[in-house]
């Protein structure tokens, strides 16, 4: 189980996404600077400890409208080679582990293959803040196997009505800046 240290991290997650969220194509928002906020998430444990893996919620309230992103992240202590330069979301200074390389989780092989391993059943959803505790606010709908299947991640995220749930169908919720929580398929297996 990975441990979670309660410390400073300088630039904060939240200001490095602030930075690289505008940049993405899926990206909603019109400000070129979001306002972000942490609105829920969940982890993931890396089996060899490497590989810190956060499912992090961020919402935009800079819009009309606020809007919620999903962002997979993997933090490595060395750069990950034969990945695109846009998968680096930056560098930050941990207090305990020093610096560390946070990347779009789509493009970490770890991250992608812990998410599978959630999807087939093979692995525990872990809170977001807590050390050694399983988080069962995520679920997983149809959990088999993923032979011939792709991940498809849900970067913006809506509220889903039990009837969008699908087999294969990863699930978790988050909070809305007027305090309402609400759930939604984070990921989903598909056809490749």
């Amino acid at each position: 189980m990975a441990f979670i240290h309660h410390t400073t991290m300088t630039p904060t997650k939240l200001e490095l996404l602030t930075e690289w969220l505008p940049k993405q194509n899926w990206y909603l928002g019109a400000a070129k600077t979001p306002e972000l906020f942490k609105a829920g998430g969940f982890r993931l444990d890396d089996p060899e400890g490497a590989v810190g893996i956060e499912f992090m919620v961020v919402v935009d309230a800079a819009a009309q409208e606020p809007v919620a992103y999903l962002v997979p992240m993997g933090y490595r202590d060395t750069a990950l080679e034969g990945v695109p330069g846009e998968a680096l979301i930056g560098t930050s200074e941990h207090g305990v582990l020093g610096t560390r390389w946070i990347y779009d989780g789509v493009h970490d092989p770890v991250v992608m293959a812990q998410l599978r391993a959630l999807l087939r059943g093979e692995a525990m959803p872990q809170h977001q803040s807590e050390s050694d505790t399983p988080d069962p606010t995520v679920t997983v709908h149809g959990t088999g196997p993923d032979d011939g299947l792709d991940v498809h991640i849900n970067r913006v995220l809506r509220p889903a009505e039990a009837a969008q749930r699908s087999s294969g169908s990863l699930v978790a919720g988050w909070t809305w800046p007027n305090g309402t929580t609400v759930r939604s398929v984070f990921a989903a297996m598909a056809p490749q």
